[in-house]
Formats: C-alpha cells, structure tokens, sequence
C-alpha cells in the first residue's frame, strides 16, 4: 500500500490561452516543491496529519495562491481567510473563518482541533484565540498583493463576486454569481512586496490566477486526513463563509478516506461533496475513484468545482469538471503528476462533453527546489 498524498490549488474557469508560460511555469514549480515536501516527510514516517498542515502552509505562504498571503480581498478590501483540517483516524477536526492577521490559518484550525472543546471558531474570537495561542501574525495590509487589489478592482467595476480563476466577468458562466458591491475602504500593501516578491521569496505573479488549497494525505499507518484554507471569492460580501471551513464540505476524512474541495463554495456546501465521497465508499461500496467522479459528475454541477482524495488502500483521485484544476499528486509506488487543464473535457473556455478521465499534465521527477517558508509550529514537520 504504502504512503500516498494529493494537493491543489484550486480549480475553475483557467483558459489557456490567458496564462502565459512563466505563469504557468511558476505555478508548476510550486507545486512540484510542495509536493516534494509533502512527499519527503511521508516517506519519513510523518504522520498524514502533519503532512497537509505542512503542505497547506506553504501553499497558504506562497502568494500564487488564493490563501494565506495570496488570500484575495472582499468588497471593503480587506481579506477574511478560512481555513480546516480532519483528522481521519479519531474524526477530530478544527476550523476558523474571518482571519485577517494570521500568517497561517490551517495551523490555527488545528489549534482549535487540539487545544479546545470545539470545532470552529470565527472572526474576533478566532483571531483572539490565535493571540492567546502565541501564532504567528500580521498586519492586515501584509496579505494583500497587487494582484489581488487588481482583481478587487475590476470586480467592483463589473458587480460581480468571482471565483478567482474567473478571466472575465460572465454572471451566466462558470465565472460567479450577481452581488451588489459596497466599497468603503482601501488597504495598502506591505511595502515588503515592492520587489515584486513575497517575503518567502516567491514572484508575485498577476497573471497567475488561483482558488482554494488543499492537501490530502495517507501515512504509512495507514491513516488519512485533509486540509483546505482559502481567501474566499474576490468581491464577496463581508462576513460570507464558504466550503473551506466546513466539515463535509470543503474538507473531510475518515478512515476510508481524506477529501479537500475546490470551487464554489455555495454549490460545494449544498451538495456535501467531501462527506458524500466518503459515505458512497463506505455504504454504497465504490472505489475512491468512482466516488469522487459521482460527486463531482452527477451531484456537483458542471462548471463548478473539483476534488482530491486518497483512500486507505493508497488511492489517489482529483477530479474536477470546470476548465482547470492545478493539482498534483504522488505515492510510494512510483506515481507522480502535476496538471492543471482536463483537455477532452472542456477546450478552453468552451463546455464539451467528453470524458472526466481525460487529462493533460507535467510528469516531473524528484528534483525539486528546496522550501523556505519559516519555523514550524512546535509537534508538526519541520518546514
């Protein structure tokens, strides 16, 4: 069986031909080192739990991405990042929303699962929490980039909130649903960002546009568990919570199996994917794989969202049934992938009707680039 892990960073209407090769390049590369990460401390006996706190940390550190310091802004332009993880072995989970001076808000959710009596906690009390927890933080101007004050903007203009990938605004497409903007604040950027890089060391790249992050991981126990953080949609109302946070929506893990979603939030929460791909396996008897694409072909509309997983028998499945998904996955049995289009399924920008295993991906070897995001949370991996 052996070790297996599934990452990504989001999935929704990426078209080709609007992400240019050092963009898509970038995007690669940090997922290739993630996951290399991801992969190092499997194989040297970290448990699945530590794994995708470890891995989302980076993505949540990383400003390609739509979490953590890449986290996009809402209507007032401040940013309000959510994240949860699950434990598959002992069902324990925790989960936060309303962040906006937490370096790394996956870690506070498993601060939550450890170090009190409940499941989630939001807004003032999470962020008071995270003091009294002595975790890192931020200014709230920290987290915002150019990009995503870029994105804000042009969402204002169109009326619209958007799933970040979203390349125009198209209220009947793929791209978002209708809201009525209320701006009535400007947030600066951290002049840390004035060399175009993040303090990690990672490019700013505005062309590169992603969603939510997540991780899925099995250890080599034997048991399961699953991350997922995020900044939300651009231009969503404040106070709105997504799938990300949610147990059974955005993120779950049991002991068959450990499920991160991606998407729209709204449609990932009335449908219950995570949970729903966990329940199919276990009363219904499917493999991972066929769980995973009932859910997202048959319950989950199209043009709405994807999903990671891995199962206990060293499954590893990401489907998705929107233009794109930039995901990654490996195992201790040789498998290794990087993707982002599924080819057969859409053609860029257009819905087609082909078929949900069809996909286009890197394959990349081992090599990948050392990571420096920072101190580890005492007990976790070593970052």
């Amino acid at each position: 069986m052996g070790w297996a892990i599934a990452l990504h960073g989001g999935a929704g209407r990426i078209v080709k031909s609007s992400i240019s090769q050092s963009a898509r390049e970038a995007a690669e590369t940090a997922l290739q080192e993630f996951l290399d990460a991801g992969c190092a401390a499997l194989s040297d006996g970290a448990s699945a739990l530590d794994v995708v706190e470890l891995v989302v940390r980076k993505l949540e550190n990383c400003p390609l991405f739509n979490a953590g310091v890449g986290s996009v802004l809402t209507q007032r332009g401040t940013v309000e990042m959510e994240a949860s993880i699950m434990d598959g072995r002992t069902r324990k989970s925790g989960a936060v929303s309303g962040l906006s001076t937490v370096v790394n808000p996956i870690s506070l959710a498993r601060l939550v699962m450890e170090k009190t009596p409940h499941v989630y906690l939001g807004f003032h009390g999470a962020e008071a929490f995270a003091k009294a927890q002595g975790v890192e933080t931020r200014d709230p101007g920290y987290f915002i980039t150019p990009g995503n004050k870029e994105r804000l903007a042009k969402a204002l203009e169109a009326g619209l909130c958007l799933l970040d990938h979203s390349v125009s605004p198209n209220p009947s497409g793929p791209g978002g649903q209708q809201e009525v903007p209320q701006p009535d604040g400007q947030v600066e950027r951290d002049d840390k960002y004035a060399n175009g890089h993040a303090p990690n060391g990672h490019p700013i790249a505005a062309e590169a546009q992603f969603e939510t992050v997540g991780c899925v991981a099995l250890d080599i126990n034997g048991h399961c568990a699953a991350a997922t953080s995020t900044g939300g949609l651009v231009n969503k109302m404040v106070g709105r919570i997504g799938d990300s946070p949610l147990i059974g929506a955005g993120t779950y893990a049991n002991e068959f199996c450990a499920v991160s979603a991606t998407g729209k939030g709204e449609e990932i929460i009335r449908n219950l994917c995570t949970k729903e791909v966990a329940t199919l396996m276990e009363y219904k008897y499917l493999t991972l794989k066929e769980a995973v694409d009932t859910v997202i072909w048959k319950k989950l509309g199209e043009g709405n969202g994807g999903l990671i997983a891995v199962s206990r028998n060293g499954e590893i499945a990401m489907s998705f049934n929107t233009l794109g998904m930039y995901r990654a996955s490996a195992s201790e049995a040789g498998h290794r992938e990087i993707g982002i289009w599924q080819d057969e399924c859409f053609d860029d920008g257009n819905a087609g009707s082909g078929s949900p295993n069809s996909s286009a991906f890197v394959v990349f070897d081992r090599d990948g680039v050392a990571s420096s995001d920072g101190s580890d949370r005492k007990g976790s991996v070593s970052e």
